[in-house]
């Protein structure tokens, strides 16, 4: 009970900012409003004295103090046991302190009450070989795109260096080259469009664009640069399914492909979906070994030799596959693939 009191002490000292209660908002790591990807999602518990332990708890995480943050997440849920942001957190901070069963648990009561997954509790677990791989949940991409739409394109041009755009650019124009054709596209079709990057870098080569993203506030993005001709909220391979059969000669997804577990369904839909001597253009990031891993980005990356065997499967012609980073972290280029395929 002394324990209480003191954080209630905490309470009445410092109350939260009105954006964090009720309901969901970015919860920035720290001040610094600069830090690359920052925003963390936090959907409020309707508990007003939660969303407080919660605040405090976070604060708290900032600062080092984990072993403080831990008890006041605990109370938090104690409060309201279907918080499904503190039992994220929790998880979140067991796992850096070494504590592997209590942030497995952590994680799965997370996921236990938001099926939705919108935190990524089961990426998570995938990371940590508690649940096998599997694609992301469409909530979990959907949240984290929707939060990063207001400064989607400073955090990764400015802070991660992000230049896929400007490789699948590249690699177009030698893919063309190589067989002598003109670089231009009357339909094109750009997969995770984001807001709007890849339609930039080919904008004077395409004649119309159709964009799809998952993330509502994407594409309103994407809608504000005039590019596109048409725009769709839509899973990538969804929205593909839904276009008529030879009806594009371009397909791009530029760091979008790095959220799919597996290629084939994709490649398959693209190979329907292309005109003979179509494109399609893609970057993924890659690892030296076999196979797709999980990476600690919570990323997908995928072997050279799984790509060529994807394509491959799918009746597509691997016209390039160049060793190419499409972004940074930490400031170290992070291993990638850019890949053009051709519809024969």
């Amino acid at each position: 009970m002394r324990r209480l009191n003191r954080h209630a002490a905490l309470d009445r000292r410092r109350l939260p900012s009105d954006k964090s209660i009720p309901g969901n908002r970015p919860i920035e790591d720290g001040d610094d409003e600069d830090a690359p990807m920052a925003v963390r999602l936090f959907m409020s518990s309707g508990d007003l004295l939660a969303d407080r332990r919660f605040d405090f708890a976070r604060d708290l995480q900032l600062r080092g103090d984990l072993a403080a943050a831990i008890g006041l997440l605990e109370q938090a849920i104690e409060l309201a046991p279907g918080f499904v942001s503190a039992w994220f957190t929790l998880g979140d901070i067991c796992e850096q302190l070494g504590d592997r069963d209590k942030a497995v648990e952590a994680f799965r009561a997370a996921l236990a009450v938001d099926p939705a997954d919108r935190h990524g509790a089961a990426l998570r677990l995938m990371r940590m070989g508690e649940q096998p791989l599997a694609t992301p949940s469409p909530g979990y991409v959907r949240a984290l795109f929707d939060q990063y739409a207001p400064k989607f394109e400073a955090a990764l041009v400015d802070d991660l260096g992000y230049r896929g755009p400007a490789i699948v650019f590249k690699a177009v124009l030698a893919a063309r080259n190589a067989v002598r054709k003109p670089a231009f596209f009357k339909r094109a079709i750009d997969l995770g469009c984001g807001t709007g990057l890849a339609a930039q870098a080919f904008a004077k080569e395409v004649d119309g664009f159709i964009g799809i993203d998952l993330s509502p506030r994407m594409i309103e993005k994407a809608r504000a640069t005039g590019l596109y001709a048409q725009l769709e909220v839509a899973d990538m391979v969804q929205g593909l399914a839904a276009r008529p059969e030879a009806s594009a000669d371009l397909i791009l997804a530029a760091d979008a492909v790095i959220y799919l577990l597996h290629l084939a369904p994709l490649l398959r839909e693209a190979a329907r979906v292309l005109v003979p001597g179509g494109l399609f253009a893609f970057t993924t990031e890659t690892h030296s070994g076999d196979g797709v891993i999980l990476g600690e980005g919570l990323r997908y990356a995928h072997s050279a030799s799984y790509v060529r065997a994807a394509v491959a499967g799918a009746g597509l012609t691997l016209s390039r596959l160049d060793d190419l980073s499409a972004r940074n972290e930490d400031n170290t280029p992070v291993p990638g693939l850019v890949v053009v395929a051709t519809r024969p």
